[in-house]
Protein backbone atom coordinates (compact mmCIF):
# COMPACT_ATOMS: atom_id res chain seq x y z
CA UNK A 1 0.00 0.00 0.00
CA UNK A 2 1.59 3.29 -0.81
CA UNK A 3 2.00 5.95 1.70
CA UNK A 4 2.44 9.72 0.56
CA UNK A 5 4.70 11.30 2.42
CA UNK A 6 4.57 14.55 0.80
CA UNK A 7 2.95 17.56 3.19
CA UNK A 8 0.16 19.68 1.61
CA UNK A 9 0.94 23.05 1.75
CA UNK A 10 -2.43 24.54 -0.17
CA UNK A 11 -5.34 22.23 0.54
CA UNK A 12 -8.46 21.29 1.47
CA UNK A 13 -7.75 17.88 2.08
CA UNK A 14 -8.97 18.52 6.00
CA UNK A 15 -12.60 18.93 4.54
CA UNK A 16 -12.63 15.94 2.69
CA UNK A 17 -12.75 12.41 3.50
CA UNK A 18 -9.47 10.41 3.11
CA UNK A 19 -8.79 7.71 0.94
CA UNK A 20 -8.32 4.20 2.42
CA UNK A 21 -4.91 4.01 3.51
CA UNK A 22 -3.95 7.95 2.82
CA UNK A 23 -1.99 10.29 5.74
CA UNK A 24 -3.65 12.43 8.13
CA UNK A 25 -3.08 16.31 6.44
CA UNK A 26 -0.76 17.75 8.15
CA UNK A 27 1.59 14.90 9.03
CA UNK A 28 5.20 15.29 8.77
CA UNK A 29 7.22 13.36 6.67
CA UNK A 30 7.76 10.17 7.64
CA UNK A 31 10.95 7.66 6.78
CA UNK A 32 10.37 4.48 5.99
CA UNK A 33 13.56 3.02 7.74
CA UNK A 34 12.49 3.96 11.30
CA UNK A 35 8.90 3.07 10.77
CA UNK A 36 10.21 -0.64 9.72
CA UNK A 37 12.47 -0.85 12.70
CA UNK A 38 9.42 0.54 14.68
CA UNK A 39 7.50 -2.26 13.58
CA UNK A 40 10.53 -5.00 13.85
CA UNK A 41 11.03 -3.48 17.96
CA UNK A 42 7.08 -4.28 18.65
CA UNK A 43 7.34 -7.72 17.08
CA UNK A 44 10.25 -8.93 18.58
CA UNK A 45 9.16 -7.58 21.39
CA UNK A 46 6.14 -9.48 21.49
CA UNK A 47 7.96 -12.90 19.94
CA UNK A 48 10.38 -12.51 22.95
CA UNK A 49 8.27 -12.53 25.62
CA UNK A 50 6.72 -16.12 24.53
CA UNK A 51 10.11 -17.44 24.73
CA UNK A 52 11.78 -15.72 27.48
CA UNK A 53 9.83 -16.91 30.31
CA UNK A 54 10.07 -20.41 29.93
CA UNK A 55 13.64 -20.63 31.62
CA UNK A 56 12.42 -18.79 34.16
CA UNK A 57 9.79 -20.74 35.45
CA UNK A 58 11.47 -22.89 37.95
CA UNK A 59 12.56 -19.37 39.65
CA UNK A 60 8.41 -18.29 39.01
CA UNK A 61 7.26 -21.55 41.26
CA UNK A 62 10.13 -21.02 43.75
CA UNK A 63 8.65 -17.14 44.33
CA UNK A 64 5.43 -17.58 44.24
CA UNK A 65 4.31 -21.08 44.36
CA UNK A 66 1.21 -22.92 42.28
CA UNK A 67 3.46 -25.94 41.61
CA UNK A 68 3.20 -27.51 38.00
CA UNK A 69 -0.18 -26.71 37.06
CA UNK A 70 0.54 -22.75 37.48
CA UNK A 71 3.32 -22.57 36.01
CA UNK A 72 1.54 -23.98 32.81
CA UNK A 73 -0.81 -21.06 33.02
CA UNK A 74 2.26 -18.32 32.91
CA UNK A 75 2.73 -19.95 29.58
CA UNK A 76 -0.62 -20.73 28.54
CA UNK A 77 -2.64 -17.55 29.89
CA UNK A 78 -0.56 -15.49 27.32
CA UNK A 79 -0.60 -17.94 24.24
CA UNK A 80 -4.05 -18.57 25.11
CA UNK A 81 -4.98 -14.52 24.77
CA UNK A 82 -2.77 -13.95 22.21
CA UNK A 83 -3.97 -16.73 19.98
CA UNK A 84 -7.79 -16.52 20.34
CA UNK A 85 -7.75 -12.44 19.70
CA UNK A 86 -5.66 -12.74 16.85
CA UNK A 87 -8.57 -13.76 14.71
CA UNK A 88 -10.24 -10.00 15.39
CA UNK A 89 -7.44 -7.81 16.04
CA UNK A 90 -6.64 -7.40 12.18
CA UNK A 91 -9.97 -5.54 11.97
CA UNK A 92 -9.40 -3.81 14.59
CA UNK A 93 -6.26 -2.47 13.22
CA UNK A 94 -7.82 -1.69 9.92
CA UNK A 95 -10.74 0.26 11.97
CA UNK A 96 -8.18 2.00 14.14
CA UNK A 97 -5.13 3.01 11.64
CA UNK A 98 -1.89 0.58 12.12
CA UNK A 99 0.16 3.12 13.84
CA UNK A 100 -2.99 3.73 16.60
CA UNK A 101 -3.43 0.15 16.75
CA UNK A 102 0.01 -0.16 17.19
CA UNK A 103 0.74 2.63 20.01
CA UNK A 104 -2.16 1.16 21.89
CA UNK A 105 -0.53 -2.04 21.24
CA UNK A 106 2.79 -1.33 22.49
CA UNK A 107 1.78 1.04 25.41
CA UNK A 108 -0.80 -1.98 26.79
CA UNK A 109 1.84 -4.82 26.64
CA UNK A 110 4.58 -2.49 28.04
CA UNK A 111 2.69 -1.70 30.98
CA UNK A 112 1.09 -5.27 31.50
CA UNK A 113 4.88 -5.79 31.59
CA UNK A 114 5.74 -4.13 34.63
CA UNK A 115 2.84 -5.36 36.28
CA UNK A 116 3.91 -9.16 35.40
CA UNK A 117 7.02 -7.38 36.99
CA UNK A 118 5.81 -6.09 40.39
CA UNK A 119 2.84 -9.34 40.67
CA UNK A 120 3.20 -10.23 44.70
CA UNK A 121 1.03 -13.36 43.64
CA UNK A 122 0.46 -16.07 41.00
CA UNK A 123 -2.39 -15.15 40.55
CA UNK A 124 -1.92 -11.52 39.54
CA UNK A 125 0.99 -12.65 37.50
CA UNK A 126 -1.30 -14.66 35.05
CA UNK A 127 -4.01 -12.23 35.28
CA UNK A 128 -0.96 -9.21 33.87
CA UNK A 129 -0.02 -12.42 31.83
CA UNK A 130 -3.57 -12.41 29.93
CA UNK A 131 -3.32 -8.23 29.37
CA UNK A 132 0.22 -9.38 27.73
CA UNK A 133 -1.61 -11.33 25.25
CA UNK A 134 -4.13 -9.55 24.28
CA UNK A 135 -1.69 -6.28 23.46
CA UNK A 136 0.25 -8.96 21.63
CA UNK A 137 -2.53 -10.05 19.71
CA UNK A 138 -3.02 -6.25 18.77
CA UNK A 139 0.58 -5.48 18.15
CA UNK A 140 1.10 -8.23 15.85
CA UNK A 141 -0.93 -7.45 12.84
CA UNK A 142 -0.40 -3.79 13.49
CA UNK A 143 2.97 -4.38 13.08
CA UNK A 144 2.75 -5.61 9.69
CA UNK A 145 0.40 -3.18 8.33
CA UNK A 146 3.05 -0.02 9.20
CA UNK A 147 5.80 -2.09 7.48
CA UNK A 148 3.22 -2.79 4.73
CA UNK A 149 2.39 1.44 4.32
CA UNK A 150 5.50 2.52 4.57
CA UNK A 151 7.01 0.72 1.35
CA UNK A 152 5.65 1.54 -2.11
CA UNK A 153 7.60 -0.30 -4.28
CA UNK A 154 6.42 -4.24 -3.74
CA UNK A 155 10.37 -5.00 -4.04
CA UNK A 156 11.39 -3.14 -1.25
CA UNK A 157 8.10 -4.40 1.16
CA UNK A 158 9.39 -7.67 0.66
CA UNK A 159 12.50 -6.94 1.94
CA UNK A 160 11.18 -5.03 4.60
CA UNK A 161 8.73 -7.52 5.69
CA UNK A 162 11.87 -10.78 5.23
CA UNK A 163 13.87 -8.42 7.77
CA UNK A 164 10.31 -7.55 10.10
CA UNK A 165 10.29 -11.20 10.50
CA UNK A 166 13.86 -11.88 10.93
CA UNK A 167 13.32 -10.09 14.27
CA UNK A 168 11.16 -13.07 15.43
CA UNK A 169 13.52 -15.19 14.61
CA UNK A 170 16.65 -13.50 16.16
CA UNK A 171 14.12 -12.68 19.38
CA UNK A 172 13.10 -16.86 19.49
CA UNK A 173 17.17 -17.74 19.27
CA UNK A 174 17.84 -15.05 22.19
CA UNK A 175 14.80 -15.63 24.14
CA UNK A 176 16.24 -18.42 25.87
CA UNK A 177 19.58 -17.32 26.81
CA UNK A 178 18.59 -13.79 27.95
CA UNK A 179 16.15 -15.29 30.41
CA UNK A 180 18.64 -17.55 31.72
CA UNK A 181 20.81 -14.70 31.93
CA UNK A 182 18.41 -12.00 33.62
CA UNK A 183 17.17 -14.70 35.80
CA UNK A 184 20.84 -15.65 37.45
CA UNK A 185 22.56 -12.50 37.56
CA UNK A 186 18.76 -10.41 38.94
CA UNK A 187 15.77 -11.60 39.46
CA UNK A 188 12.94 -13.56 37.42
CA UNK A 189 11.43 -10.23 37.76
CA UNK A 190 13.81 -9.01 35.41
CA UNK A 191 12.60 -10.86 31.81
CA UNK A 192 9.47 -8.40 32.07
CA UNK A 193 11.20 -5.20 33.11
CA UNK A 194 13.43 -5.35 30.25
CA UNK A 195 10.42 -5.46 28.10
CA UNK A 196 10.32 -0.96 29.70
CA UNK A 197 13.02 -0.04 27.64
CA UNK A 198 11.77 -1.96 24.73
CA UNK A 199 8.66 -0.83 24.09
CA UNK A 200 9.50 2.79 25.25
CA UNK A 201 12.07 2.50 22.29
CA UNK A 202 9.04 0.99 20.30
CA UNK A 203 6.73 4.11 21.09
CA UNK A 204 9.20 6.88 19.85
CA UNK A 205 10.20 5.15 17.05
CA UNK A 206 6.33 5.67 15.77
CA UNK A 207 6.23 8.74 16.46
CA UNK A 208 7.96 8.71 12.64
CA UNK A 209 6.29 5.94 11.58
CA UNK A 210 2.67 6.61 8.80
CA UNK A 211 -0.69 7.51 10.87
CA UNK A 212 -3.50 6.76 8.45
CA UNK A 213 -7.12 8.06 8.57
CA UNK A 214 -9.50 5.71 10.82
CA UNK A 215 -11.35 3.72 8.55
CA UNK A 216 -14.63 0.99 8.28
CA UNK A 217 -13.36 -2.30 8.20
CA UNK A 218 -14.20 -4.42 5.21
CA UNK A 219 -16.40 -6.20 7.42
CA UNK A 220 -18.42 -5.78 10.59
CA UNK A 221 -17.00 -7.77 13.88
CA UNK A 222 -17.88 -11.31 14.27
CA UNK A 223 -18.24 -10.39 17.90
CA UNK A 224 -20.53 -13.93 18.52
CA UNK A 225 -18.16 -15.67 16.88
CA UNK A 226 -14.94 -14.42 18.81
CA UNK A 227 -16.56 -14.64 22.48
CA UNK A 228 -17.58 -18.16 21.86
CA UNK A 229 -13.99 -18.95 20.76
CA UNK A 230 -12.68 -17.70 23.79
CA UNK A 231 -14.70 -19.24 25.95
CA UNK A 232 -14.31 -22.90 24.24
CA UNK A 233 -10.49 -22.50 24.06
CA UNK A 234 -9.88 -21.20 27.64
CA UNK A 235 -12.28 -24.22 29.03
CA UNK A 236 -10.49 -26.72 26.81
CA UNK A 237 -7.11 -25.76 28.03
CA UNK A 238 -8.30 -25.43 31.51
CA UNK A 239 -9.93 -28.59 31.90
CA UNK A 240 -6.43 -29.87 30.47
CA UNK A 241 -4.50 -28.21 33.17
CA UNK A 242 -6.69 -28.71 35.95
CA UNK A 243 -7.69 -32.10 35.64
CA UNK A 244 -9.85 -34.27 38.14
CA UNK A 245 -13.96 -33.03 38.56
CA UNK A 246 -12.82 -29.68 37.58
CA UNK A 247 -11.49 -30.68 34.47
CA UNK A 248 -14.78 -32.73 33.66
CA UNK A 249 -16.90 -30.16 33.98
CA UNK A 250 -14.60 -27.35 31.78
CA UNK A 251 -14.46 -29.86 29.12
CA UNK A 252 -17.92 -29.71 29.09
CA UNK A 253 -17.92 -26.03 28.87
CA UNK A 254 -15.83 -26.25 26.67
CA UNK A 255 -17.82 -28.68 23.91
CA UNK A 256 -21.07 -26.82 24.61
CA UNK A 257 -19.00 -23.34 23.85
CA UNK A 258 -17.53 -25.41 20.36
CA UNK A 259 -20.93 -26.72 19.50
CA UNK A 260 -22.24 -22.87 19.57
CA UNK A 261 -19.24 -21.63 18.05
CA UNK A 262 -19.90 -23.80 15.10
CA UNK A 263 -23.63 -22.69 14.82
CA UNK A 264 -22.53 -19.21 15.07
CA UNK A 265 -20.15 -19.47 12.11
CA UNK A 266 -22.17 -21.34 10.22
CA UNK A 267 -24.88 -19.12 10.31
CA UNK A 268 -22.41 -16.04 10.27
CA UNK A 269 -22.43 -13.88 7.06
CA UNK A 270 -18.59 -12.40 7.79
CA UNK A 271 -17.48 -15.22 10.49
CA UNK A 272 -14.32 -14.71 11.97
CA UNK A 273 -13.39 -18.20 10.84
CA UNK A 274 -15.09 -19.28 7.66
CA UNK A 275 -15.71 -22.67 8.09
CA UNK A 276 -15.89 -23.63 4.47
CA UNK A 277 -11.82 -23.30 4.42
CA UNK A 278 -11.58 -26.58 5.52
CA UNK A 279 -13.62 -28.69 2.88
CA UNK A 280 -10.38 -28.53 0.93
CA UNK A 281 -7.95 -31.41 1.85
CA UNK A 282 -5.00 -29.14 1.44
CA UNK A 283 -6.02 -26.72 3.72
CA UNK A 284 -7.11 -29.05 6.56
CA UNK A 285 -3.75 -31.40 6.00
CA UNK A 286 -1.95 -27.58 5.86
CA UNK A 287 -3.82 -26.88 9.43
CA UNK A 288 -2.66 -30.44 11.35
CA UNK A 289 0.69 -29.48 10.20
CA UNK A 290 0.74 -26.42 11.38
CA UNK A 291 -1.04 -27.37 14.81
CA UNK A 292 1.26 -30.63 15.26
CA UNK A 293 5.07 -28.87 14.90
CA UNK A 294 3.71 -26.09 17.34
CA UNK A 295 2.77 -28.68 19.86
CA UNK A 296 6.17 -30.23 19.54
CA UNK A 297 8.18 -27.29 19.29
CA UNK A 298 6.16 -25.02 22.46
CA UNK A 299 6.38 -28.09 24.00
CA UNK A 300 9.56 -29.43 23.60
CA UNK A 301 11.18 -25.89 25.22
CA UNK A 302 8.89 -26.04 28.12
CA UNK A 303 9.48 -29.18 28.91
CA UNK A 304 13.19 -28.93 28.47
CA UNK A 305 13.52 -25.54 30.48
CA UNK A 306 12.31 -27.51 33.59
CA UNK A 307 14.36 -30.66 32.91
CA UNK A 308 17.49 -29.10 32.80
CA UNK A 309 16.98 -27.05 35.87
CA UNK A 310 14.14 -29.19 38.17
CA UNK A 311 16.12 -33.07 37.17
CA UNK A 312 19.51 -31.85 36.24
CA UNK A 313 19.71 -29.35 38.49
CA UNK A 314 21.35 -26.53 36.18
CA UNK A 315 20.88 -23.30 36.75
CA UNK A 316 18.70 -20.97 34.18
CA UNK A 317 21.32 -19.30 32.32
CA UNK A 318 23.06 -22.95 31.76
CA UNK A 319 19.76 -23.74 30.51
CA UNK A 320 19.28 -21.01 28.08
CA UNK A 321 22.60 -22.04 26.67
CA UNK A 322 21.75 -25.29 25.97
CA UNK A 323 19.15 -24.42 24.00
CA UNK A 324 20.92 -22.17 21.94
CA UNK A 325 22.26 -24.39 19.17
CA UNK A 326 18.42 -25.14 18.90
CA UNK A 327 17.00 -22.06 18.21
CA UNK A 328 20.40 -20.29 16.70
CA UNK A 329 19.76 -22.24 13.74
CA UNK A 330 16.03 -21.39 13.05
CA UNK A 331 16.47 -18.49 11.13
CA UNK A 332 19.27 -20.18 8.58
CA UNK A 333 17.11 -23.09 8.32
CA UNK A 334 13.88 -20.77 7.39
CA UNK A 335 16.11 -19.62 4.65
CA UNK A 336 16.72 -22.74 3.31
CA UNK A 337 13.26 -23.86 3.34
CA UNK A 338 12.16 -21.01 1.34
CA UNK A 339 14.26 -22.07 -1.40
CA UNK A 340 13.58 -25.36 -1.45
CA UNK A 341 10.00 -24.02 -1.33
CA UNK A 342 10.55 -21.88 -4.59
CA UNK A 343 12.44 -24.77 -5.96
CA UNK A 344 10.62 -28.27 -5.79
CA UNK A 345 6.95 -26.70 -4.00
CA UNK A 346 6.26 -26.92 -0.15
CA UNK A 347 5.66 -30.44 -0.09
CA UNK A 348 9.34 -31.87 -0.27
CA UNK A 349 10.86 -29.79 2.67
CA UNK A 350 7.49 -30.08 4.49
CA UNK A 351 7.96 -33.99 4.16
CA UNK A 352 11.65 -33.65 5.17
CA UNK A 353 11.20 -31.27 7.80
CA UNK A 354 8.50 -33.47 9.99
CA UNK A 355 10.07 -36.83 9.36
CA UNK A 356 13.56 -34.84 10.90
CA UNK A 357 11.51 -33.86 13.70
CA UNK A 358 10.10 -36.84 14.35
CA UNK A 359 13.55 -39.07 14.54
CA UNK A 360 14.73 -35.61 16.90
CA UNK A 361 11.78 -36.95 18.89
CA UNK A 362 13.15 -40.72 19.65
CA UNK A 363 16.21 -39.74 19.83
CA UNK A 364 15.94 -37.89 22.72
CA UNK A 365 13.70 -40.49 24.48
CA UNK A 366 16.90 -41.83 26.52
CA UNK A 367 18.12 -38.60 27.89
CA UNK A 368 18.44 -38.75 32.18
CA UNK A 369 19.33 -37.00 34.94
CA UNK A 370 23.16 -37.48 33.80
CA UNK A 371 22.69 -37.15 30.39
CA UNK A 372 26.14 -33.96 29.53
CA UNK A 373 24.52 -30.61 28.56
CA UNK A 374 26.44 -31.00 25.04
CA UNK A 375 25.18 -34.22 24.30
CA UNK A 376 21.49 -32.47 24.88
CA UNK A 377 22.17 -29.33 23.10
CA UNK A 378 22.67 -31.87 19.63
CA UNK A 379 19.92 -33.94 20.68
CA UNK A 380 17.75 -30.79 20.48
CA UNK A 381 18.90 -29.79 17.13
CA UNK A 382 16.89 -32.18 14.99
CA UNK A 383 13.57 -31.02 16.66
CA UNK A 384 14.31 -27.13 15.64
CA UNK A 385 15.65 -27.87 12.13
CA UNK A 386 12.89 -30.36 11.44
CA UNK A 387 9.94 -27.49 12.40
CA UNK A 388 12.02 -24.97 10.62
CA UNK A 389 11.96 -26.69 7.47
CA UNK A 390 8.61 -27.00 7.91
CA UNK A 391 6.81 -23.55 8.85
CA UNK A 392 7.39 -21.27 5.69
CA UNK A 393 6.71 -24.03 3.05
CA UNK A 394 3.83 -24.56 5.01
CA UNK A 395 2.62 -20.91 5.53
CA UNK A 396 3.17 -20.43 1.73
CA UNK A 397 1.28 -23.55 0.30
CA UNK A 398 -1.61 -22.09 2.42
CA UNK A 399 -1.26 -18.83 0.45
CA UNK A 400 -1.58 -20.56 -3.01
CA UNK A 401 -4.37 -22.82 -1.53
CA UNK A 402 -7.02 -20.43 -0.87
CA UNK A 403 -8.28 -17.81 -3.30
CA UNK A 404 -5.86 -14.60 -3.09
CA UNK A 405 -9.24 -12.48 -2.06
CA UNK A 406 -9.64 -14.82 1.14
CA UNK A 407 -5.71 -14.66 1.84
CA UNK A 408 -5.81 -12.83 5.30
CA UNK A 409 -8.61 -14.65 6.67
CA UNK A 410 -6.51 -17.78 6.03
CA UNK A 411 -3.37 -16.72 7.11
CA UNK A 412 -5.26 -16.05 10.25
CA UNK A 413 -6.94 -18.98 11.27
CA UNK A 414 -3.45 -20.58 10.52
CA UNK A 415 -1.56 -18.53 12.86
CA UNK A 416 -4.32 -18.51 15.71
CA UNK A 417 -4.44 -22.50 14.80
CA UNK A 418 -1.07 -22.82 15.82
CA UNK A 419 -0.34 -20.77 19.04
CA UNK A 420 -3.40 -22.55 20.30
CA UNK A 421 -2.30 -26.04 19.43
CA UNK A 422 1.14 -25.44 21.30
CA UNK A 423 -1.08 -23.75 24.25
CA UNK A 424 -2.62 -27.44 25.00
CA UNK A 425 0.35 -28.71 23.86
CA UNK A 426 2.16 -27.05 26.89
CA UNK A 427 -1.22 -27.79 29.10
CA UNK A 428 -1.25 -31.80 28.05
CA UNK A 429 2.67 -32.18 29.25
CA UNK A 430 2.83 -30.22 32.01
CA UNK A 431 -0.15 -32.49 33.24
CA UNK A 432 2.10 -35.98 32.21
CA UNK A 433 4.99 -33.73 34.14
CA UNK A 434 3.44 -33.39 37.58
CA UNK A 435 2.41 -37.50 37.41
CA UNK A 436 6.15 -38.60 36.81
CA UNK A 437 8.58 -36.44 35.75
CA UNK A 438 10.78 -38.58 33.85
CA UNK A 439 8.10 -40.80 32.37
CA UNK A 440 6.01 -37.80 31.49
CA UNK A 441 8.79 -36.66 29.22
CA UNK A 442 9.22 -39.80 27.37
CA UNK A 443 5.39 -39.76 26.86
CA UNK A 444 5.42 -36.10 25.54
CA UNK A 445 8.29 -36.95 23.18
CA UNK A 446 6.20 -40.12 22.06
CA UNK A 447 3.23 -37.71 21.07
CA UNK A 448 4.97 -35.63 19.32
CA UNK A 449 6.71 -37.57 17.24
CA UNK A 450 3.21 -39.58 16.44
CA UNK A 451 1.85 -36.52 15.38
CA UNK A 452 4.32 -35.15 13.41
CA UNK A 453 4.63 -38.79 11.83
CA UNK A 454 0.61 -38.56 11.01
CA UNK A 455 0.52 -35.03 9.36
CA UNK A 456 4.00 -36.07 7.26
CA UNK A 457 1.89 -38.85 5.76
CA UNK A 458 -0.91 -36.36 5.45
CA UNK A 459 1.86 -33.93 3.55
CA UNK A 460 1.87 -36.81 1.07
CA UNK A 461 -1.41 -36.22 0.35
CA UNK A 462 -0.82 -32.38 -0.96
CA UNK A 463 -0.68 -31.91 -4.88
CA UNK A 464 2.17 -31.80 -6.70
CA UNK A 465 3.18 -27.87 -7.33
CA UNK A 466 2.09 -25.71 -8.45
CA UNK A 467 -0.30 -26.19 -5.45
CA UNK A 468 -3.80 -25.19 -7.36
CA UNK A 469 -6.12 -23.12 -5.58
CA UNK A 470 -9.53 -24.64 -4.28
CA UNK A 471 -12.20 -24.79 -6.56
CA UNK A 472 -15.06 -25.62 -4.61
CA UNK A 473 -15.23 -22.80 -1.93
CA UNK A 474 -17.42 -20.16 -2.48
CA UNK A 475 -16.04 -16.40 -3.17
CA UNK A 476 -15.90 -14.01 -0.29
CA UNK A 477 -18.74 -12.13 0.21
CA UNK A 478 -16.36 -9.36 0.63
CA UNK A 479 -13.22 -8.06 0.27
CA UNK A 480 -10.25 -8.35 2.44
CA UNK A 481 -6.70 -6.81 2.55
CA UNK A 482 -4.41 -9.17 0.91
CA UNK A 483 -1.99 -11.36 2.94
CA UNK A 484 1.22 -10.07 3.26
CA UNK A 485 4.27 -10.72 0.90
CA UNK A 486 5.37 -14.81 1.81
CA UNK A 487 8.69 -14.61 3.44
CA UNK A 488 10.84 -17.21 5.40
CA UNK A 489 10.29 -16.31 9.10
CA UNK A 490 11.52 -18.33 12.47
CA UNK A 491 9.20 -20.73 14.19
CA UNK A 492 7.80 -18.96 16.78
CA UNK A 493 7.14 -15.73 14.39
CA UNK A 494 5.09 -16.68 10.85
CA UNK A 495 2.52 -14.09 11.47
CA UNK A 496 0.59 -14.03 8.58
CA UNK A 497 -2.42 -12.31 9.86
CA UNK A 498 -4.35 -9.69 8.37
CA UNK A 499 -3.50 -5.95 8.61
Amino acid sequence: MAVTTDRPEHSDSSQQPLKQGQLEPGRATTSPALTLLAALLGFALITLDASIVNVALPAIGDALGGGMTGLQWVVDAYTLAFAALMLSTGAFSDRAGAGRAYGIGIALFTAASVACALAPSLGLLIGARVVQGIAAAVVLPASLALVRQAYADATARARAVALWAAGGSVAIALGPVAGGALTTAWDWRGIFLVNLPLGAAALALLVRAPRTERRPAPTPLDLPGQLTAVVALTALTFAVIEGGTTGLVSGAVALAAGALFLYVESRQPHPVVPLDLFRDRSVAVLMAAGAACSVAFYGVTFVFSLFFQQVQGRSALEAGLIFLPMTGLIAGTNVVAGKLAGRYGPRLPMLIGQALASLGFLLVLPVDATTPALHLALLLVPLALGCALTIPPLTAAMMEAVPAERAGVAAGVLNSARQVSGALGIATFGALLAEDFLPGLRVSMLISAGLLAVTGVGTLLLPSPPLPRCANMRPAPRGLPDGPPRSSAGENSIPRDRE
